[in-house]
């Protein structure tokens, strides 16, 4: 039996190698801004961390109690908290539109960001909802077994240690089951769906209907794609931090020692205006460059995954192929190959 997920590997790199070579610096930089939206280079982690009073005297010089807190605090965490949604909103909507500007690109072969950001606001727009939907019912089906959980142990005094360790052994489980259907959901709708809804002009729930009897009826073709896939991304993740890395730190020697030029003229006792202004340059010349580099660098990356993709897609439904010409190029050279 064929793995077309297995044998679009190297049609995958091909079909990369020619899209992005010879470099062209201007599509390069498009395509890095693209990135920004819709790679996999940003990880957004929410740490709570607990107070531990054991041992801790009642009162300690310096602590503020909760209840003395001027009101004005506690607006303005509300006011942080409620700019933190808006900004991660807005970033999921510009995500959304982008996921359309980056497929059109590889289908085109040319990247016109306001052009494909005009033509498919509106399917960005419906991928926004479908996404936030999807946000909101994963966090709801997360919170309820959490909660019926953790019900028992809000009053006085809680079951004991068995009782939380057997609570623990059908949570955990539901909840891994959860993120792994989100998960799947999500990338499917990504790396498949959105394809579908460019090529038919469909919304995002009528994409999933198209897609759905090619996804069913090539089931197999499918997981051993999520097996690859996976595999793919735990490889692509650990080169592509050790090349950031290597990139990061070539990059902070000559602004290092641009620093430490400034520091040495300046004297390292005090600070003048003009020394703090050329540091704060300095160090923001350096986080642009490097927030660039790291962009740059996750493009083939991210090139590759969708191609890859976009193949298996045809692979399995020749009426959903959206590169048939890239498809056949690199096949042909192949077969002339060998």
């Amino acid at each position: 039996m064929t793995y077309y997920a297995v044998d679009a590997l190297g049609d995958a790199f091909a079909v990369t190698r020619s899209y992005l070579l010879p470099f062209d610096r201007s599509r390069w930089l498009r395509l890095a801004l693209v990135v920004l939206f819709v790679g996999g280079t940003s990880t957004f982690s929410f740490q709570s961390g607990g107070t531990d009073t054991t041992g801790v005297p009642e009162a300690v010089p310096g602590d503020v109690p909760t209840a003395d807190l001027p009101e004005w605090t506690l607006a303005a965490v509300a006011l942080v908290v409620v700019l933190v949604v808006v900004l991660a909103l807005l970033f999921t909507l510009v995500g959304s539109v982008m996921e359309f500007v980056f497929v059109e690109s590889l289908r085109s072969d040319a990247v016109h960001l306001r052009r494909y950001g005009r033509r498919y606001l509106g399917a960005g727009l419906r991928l926004f909802g479908f996404r936030v939907v999807l946000g909101l019912l994963t966090l709801a089906a997360v919170a309820v077994p959490v909660g019926l959980a953790l019900l028992p142990f809000l009053g006085g005094s809680g079951p004991g240690a068995g009782a939380a360790v057997g609570a623990a052994l059908v949570v955990v489980p539901v909840v891994l089951l959860v993120a792994v259907v989100a998960a799947l959901v999500s990338g499917f709708t990504t790396m498949f769906v959105v394809p579908v809804m460019l090529l038919e002009e469909r919304g995002v729930l009528a994409g999933w209907r198209r897609f759905w009897p090619t996804l069913r009826g090539r089931w197999v073709q499918y997981a051993v794609y999520v097996v690859v896939e996976f595999v793919l991304s735990i490889a692509a993740g650990i080169a592509v931090a050790i090349v950031d890395l290597l990139v990061l730190v070539a990059l902070a020697i000559p602004f290092g020692i641009l620093a430490g030029v400034v520091l040495l003229v300046g004297g390292f006792g005090t600070f003048s205006a003009v020394e703090v202004v050329a540091l704060v340059v300095i160090g923001l010349v350096y986080l642009v460059l490097a927030v660039v580099a790291v962009l740059l660098v996750q493009v083939p990356v991210e090139t590759y995954f969708r191609f890859y993709a976009l193949l298996v897609l045809g692979d399995t439904d020749e009426a959903l192929d959206l590169i048939p010409d890239r498809r056949a190029a690199v096949r042909t050279e192949t077969e002339t190959t060998a």
